[in-house]
């Protein structure tokens, strides 16, 4: 059987012809490093794509606007094992297509969550069903965000997360779902949001003292906030359950437009050992599919 996104000379001739595939050049798939007209995966990166920055962008000739589906088709073909960031109702079409959602969504928004008490009761029943649709579909995750300051001070804002996490955790335990949460860039996209930097996203893990909770170490966010990518990832290698990409600055492809070294990280995060999955979430300027293919390979170390 041939290997998961391996692809000929003749699927690339037809791929050039029809649908959603139409959106590779098959002269590239031809000619890039690809011995003998087929690329082959090295798999020591479990790669992941973030459905909101690719849906309904346009790809191809046509310039048609990629559906969820479509997306899913392309994912399959490049090599990817997953759409994250999807809600219940969007899980189907992912396993129609043989595919995982590596990070389901969570509750809440980015700007008001788990720092603030007043929000428990809510997120926790949210949380919780987010807990029984990832078991029920065997996904491994679901995403947590600690919520903006606000005038808040981080030690306080630590201490109310984790009061509340404490309330869900077990059961996260029990459902052998784990929790993570998003570390993001308080400097130029998410003013003034609490967990943004790794340091704090570790001391809240160690105050939950839980193996099921976890950060979502955002590479992107991350470079902005902190640099020193690679140190840190392998200093912090026991509390991080999940990676995102995207180029610095601008948050587009992550090819050599922008200066994040993304084989170097990758060849860190493989060498700490890591198992679960990293997150394609740039915007992409150009077709999306042919950056996710090209995204794909960068990471694929």
């Amino acid at each position: 059987m041939k290997e998961h996104g391996t692809v000929t000379r003749r699927e690339a001739l037809q791929f050039a012809s029809i649908g959603v595939l139409g959106a590779f050049s098959a002269s590239r798939l031809l000619a890039e490093d690809a011995p003998a007209g087929e690329y082959k995966i090295k798999g020591n990166i479990n790669q992941s794509i973030s459905k909101w920055c690719f849906e309904g962008k346009p790809y191809g000739p046509d310039k048609k606007k990629l559906t969820f589906e479509e997306l899913c088709v392309a994912a399959k073909k490049i090599g990817y094992k997953s759409i994250e960031l999807l809600g219940p109702g969007e899980i189907a079409m992912v396993k129609k297509h043989g595919l995982t959602c590596a990070m389901l969504n969570g509750a809440g928004s980015i700007a008001d969550n788990w720092n603030r008490k007043e929000n428990h009761d809510k997120l926790e029943a949210g949380i919780r069903k987010a807990i029984d649709c990832a078991a029920e579909n065997e996904l491994p995750n679901v995403i947590l965000l600690a919520g903006n300051r606000k005038g808040m001070a981080d030690d306080e804002g630590m201490e109310n997360c984790a009061v509340g996490i404490k309330r869900v955790i077990g059961y996260a335990e029990q459902k052998k779902v784990t929790l993570v949460m998003e570390l993001l860039n308080s400097k130029v996209d998410h003013k003034d949001y609490m967990c943004d930097h790794t340091a704090w996203g570790v001391g809240l893990c160690k105050k939950v003292g839980s193996d099921r909770l976890k950060l979502l170490y955002d590479i992107y966010h991350m470079e902005i906030m902190e640099s020193d990518l690679a140190a840190t990832i392998k200093a912090n290698k026991d509390y991080i359950g999940h990676y995102h990409t995207a180029g610095v600055p601008g948050r587009h492809e992550i090819d050599s437009t922008q200066k994040i070294d993304y084989p170097a990280v990758m060849k860190a995060i493989v060498e700490t050992g890591y198992k679960g999955f990293v997150g394609q979430e740039f915007v992409p300027k150009g077709d999306p599919i042919v950056s996710l293919e090209q995204a794909f390979r960068i990471c694929d170390v």
